[in-house]
């Protein structure tokens, strides 16, 4: 059977330790796994803005021993001048595996139903599965556990990185709070996946709109920003909607002593995360950039060894 990362709760909450633990070995011994050696291709397609997720992959698959193609998605023009469908059999027998950064979820189904080789989500509206493996890596690193630590993701909760901390966050044993306004919390749907799968792991999900409430006495402080693509016509309205969860010093106060800040990147200082924070000793985005590298590396190499 093909395996597939097109949502986090695609593992199991075993699988997801498996792979983080695998992350690990690898940023460690980055050159010592060699599972695309030949070198098999892997087959990286952008239909959305891309910096950390092109250049992440890129530099992971050359490291596994293999060739990252890299398709154009504007020029392929999926959906339009050819099908998902039909694409998805022609990379499937190009390529050992498909990366797609994309819109639509549905597409993706599609592109996984029909390509025969793993399918990793690189981004969609919905999810961002492979950002929170490389958070996940983070906090373990400056934490020193997942189980029983408390998160706040603040800011605008309806959104691929909102539904991915939930699904993500439950399967690690987190507790997780999200502090969003009524009306911007992660999916339905999705917050109920991922209490039940909670209930399994010790973890936990809360909704607050109370942005305080929401932070204090957490160990890890998230947010991202509130204009996502595709929303840019919504900014001034957000910029003053979600101003009172915008990740200041005041804010952050009210977390843990020892409290990290996150942020997936592009930031925008003055806005959801003051520059202070975003530049000062609190915050490991950097370290969180560079995960993604390694999270992919052992995502990519865990998939290929159980399809």
């Amino acid at each position: 059977m093909t395996r597939h990362f097109l949502r986090d709760d695609d593992l199991t909450p075993a699988e997801q330790a498996e792979v983080l633990a695998l992350a690990a070995q690898m940023k460690a011994a980055p050159y010592d796994h060699k599972p695309l050696a030949g070198p098999r291709t892997v087959a990286l397609v952008f239909d959305r803005p891309t910096l950390r997720t092109q250049v992440s992959f890129t530099a992971g698959i050359a490291e596994l021993g293999g060739n990252p193609m890299t398709v154009d998605g504007g020029l392929a023009a999926m959906g339009q001048r050819e099908s998902v469908e039909d694409v998805g059999r022609v990379l499937g027998r190009q390529a050992s595996a498909i990366v797609w950064r994309t819109a639509h979820q549905a597409d993706l189904d599609t592109m996984a139903t029909y390509a025969g080789v793993p399918v990793v989500n690189a981004l969609t509206d919905d999810f961002h599965p492979c950002q929170l493996l490389a958070d996940l890596l983070t906090v373990q690193e400056h934490v020193g556990r997942l189980t029983g630590t408390r998160v706040a993701f603040v800011g605008d909760g309806a959104c691929n990185m909102g539904n991915s901390w939930v699904l993500a966050g439950a399967m690690a044993g987190l507790h997780l709070v999200v502090g969003a306004p009524a009306g911007y919390e992660p999916d339905e749907d999705v917050v109920k996946r991922a209490v039940d799968i909670a209930a399994g792991t010790g973890g936990s999900v809360t909704l607050e709109t109370d942005p305080v409430a929401a932070v204090t006495g957490a160990d890890v402080v998230v947010t991202d920003t509130w204009v996502s693509m595709g929303r840019e016509e919504e900014a001034a309205d957000r910029l003053r909607l979600f101003a009172p969860y915008a990740v200041t010093p005041e804010l952050l106060a009210h977390a843990s002593p020892g409290a990290i800040v996150m942020h997936c990147l592009p930031a925008y200082r003055g806005k959801e995360i003051a520059a202070e924070v975003l530049d000062g000793p609190k915050s490991v985005v950097w370290d969180e950039a560079e995960n993604r590298r390694h999270a992919q590396k052992a995502i990519l190499a865990w998939l290929l060894e159980h399809s």
